[in-house]
């Protein structure tokens, strides 16, 4: 279980899942006041909702105000505050002289009840909202999360070019190096090291993935463009180093090549990039954690849930049906 307390990283990811939060809105039934199209709640409420005094909000907002902003909790004042007290002021009772109020919209509400050590309302509340969020993820997915990456759109672009980039791969380890057939094998765990520090082996493991189960079909895009990239890069390199030398390299010298290649200053932020990436959405989405990349997990961003679960993301088969006449074009070549 994930103590949402302690994890700003797993409070993110739920805060910046919309399908979620408004899920949970309608769990625990609070609205407050409807105010420039979001639901309002002043300290108060807060207070009495979790059963806290108001100084202990006063605590988690000097603690933890920069987070509780990001998510929503304003300070009106001006012509704000006065558009305010004049739809709310007699139901909440603002004072005519104060200039400023604090104010929750309800992700900054949820926020607070993720931090709440003291309330008991608070703890109940994120035992309950976790499983709202596997709920809503498996509602979405029909039960699973494991091919989440097919759901976008360029997993799709990226799945048709990566049969052509491997060719070139798998040929010029064929043509320049002086190995037996694990060659291939072999070169892929160590291209799949070099990016994301796991063997085909572990990633599987790490995804329960069944044996006869492909690793790229659980791959997001950004990871088969840098494989792809990382494949016929190297091709390229064997081919050369191959030709300079007049025969087959040794497998120390593919080594070698290998390790200086992905040791290029260029490939630094594309590797960052795609570890980020696979990390963090691994983390967010399948619950899983890659040990080997732990310090690259952050939070998933609002952009990455619409790209999953929004209304553009689509199931693979989807995309195919939408999409017959490239197929039939690509078996005819």
């Amino acid at each position: 279980m994930r103590d949402l307390t302690i994890s700003a990283i797993d409070r993110q990811n739920i805060l910046n899942n919309h399908d979620a939060v408004t899920n949970i809105q309608q769990y625990l039934g609070v609205s407050g006041m409807l105010f420039q199209n979001e639901y309002r709640f002043t300290k108060e409420k807060l207070a009495d909702f979790y059963g806290v005094d108001t100084s202990t909000i006063d605590l988690y907002l000097s603690q933890y105000e920069k987070e509780l902003k990001h998510n929503g909790y304003e300070l009106f004042k001006g012509a704000t505050l006065k558009a305010f007290k004049e739809e709310f002021g007699g139901v909440i009772n603002i004072q005519s002289k104060t200039t400023q109020l604090g104010v929750f919209n309800f992700r900054a509400f949820l926020n607070l009840g993720m931090l709440l050590v003291e309330s008991e309302m608070a703890k109940a509340i994120r035992s309950k909202m976790l499983d709202i969020v596997i709920d809503t993820l498996n509602h979405r997915l029909g039960g699973s999360t494991k091919y989440i990456n097919q759901r976008d759109e360029d997993f799709f672009h990226s799945m048709l070019k990566e049969p052509h980039y491997r060719k070139e791969f798998t040929n010029a380890l064929h043509k320049n190096l002086d190995m037996g057939n694990y060659k291939y094998a072999y070169y892929t765990d160590e291209i799949y090291r070099c990016i994301f520090k796991e063997n085909a082996k572990e990633y599987k493991q790490i995804l329960k993935l069944e044996e006869e189960e492909n690793l790229r079909d659980t791959m997001y895009s950004e990871i088969l463009i840098l494989i792809a990239s990382f494949e016929t890069g190297l091709a390229h390199e064997m081919e050369l180093k191959s030709n300079t030398l007049g025969r087959k390299l040794t497998k120390n010298e593919m080594d070698e090549l290998l390790k200086t290649f992905a040791e290029h200053p260029q490939q630094k932020p594309h590797i960052e990039n795609a570890r980020t990436k696979m990390a963090t959405r691994d983390y967010g989405f399948r619950q899983v954690l890659h040990d080997n990349l732990k310090h690259y997990v952050g939070s998933i961003d609002f952009s990455d849930y619409q790209r999953f679960l929004g209304e553009k993301s689509k199931s693979l088969q989807d995309r195919i049906d939408e999409n017959i006449e490239v197929f039939k074009r690509l078996k005819d070549r």
